[in-house]
């Protein structure tokens, strides 16, 4: 990239920061945006910086929404005795997608995993004992996916509603989920059977 002009070299390197894409990706996309009328460009330039200014975190769920509480903490019409927790706001989507689960929802944030140091402190625990302490969650389902860190941060909080909360029933999904997998990356018949057999721990 050092042969390329400045402007272009700095917006593909910027780009190429981003998940899933590398070096060619991000200066092919560099160079679709440089063919572009410049209000179009202008146009995704704005849509970038009101993606960071109009979103803001739900006080109650921790997902991202435009105004707090969030749509889904607002709905009187939820089942209050039932809390899932999902690692990210994507497998929240993914769950709500499907039409089957009418409780409320607390996003993680992440999953323990000490080796990249993702603590407990890291991670909205502090918001999770906080709801349970309420007294209204009866369940709560543990939508965290297959992986060896989702059983670490599973094992954890298992351990916390044993100690703090012994009332509360612990269930997770059921096992139709393959191991390895994230809950987001699971097609929705078999996250709906995960869910509707979830299993308690």
């Amino acid at each position: 990239m050092d042969n390329l002009p400045a402007p272009l070299r700095v917006v593909a390197q910027e780009l190429a920061k981003l998940p899933g894409l590398g070096p060619k990706s991000a200066l092919r996309i560099a160079l679709t945006m440089l063919k572009m009328p410049r209000e179009k460009v202008a146009g995704i330039g704005q849509s970038i910086i009101d993606l960071r200014e109009k979103l803001c975190v739900c006080e109650h769920c921790a997902s991202i929404t435009e105004s707090s509480p969030c749509r889904i903490c607002s709905d009187p019409g939820r089942e209050s005795d039932k809390l899932c927790l999902v690692s990210e706001w994507d497998s929240l989507l993914v769950i709500e997608e499907m039409g089957l689960y009418r409780g409320y929802y607390l996003v993680l944030g992440g999953l323990l995993s000490p080796l990249d140091g993702i603590t407990p402190q890291n991670l909205e625990f502090n918001k999770l004992e906080a709801r349970l302490a309420k007294g209204e969650v009866k369940e709560l389902i543990l939508a965290l996916g297959a992986t060896v860190e989702a059983e670490g941060t599973a094992s954890y909080i298992k351990n916390m509603v044993q100690n703090r909360f012994p009332h509360i029933t612990l269930s997770r999904l059921a096992q139709g989920i393959p191991i390895g997998s994230e809950v987001k990356h699971t097609d929705k018949e078999t996250l709906r059977q995960s869910l509707e057999y979830r299993q308690k721990l």
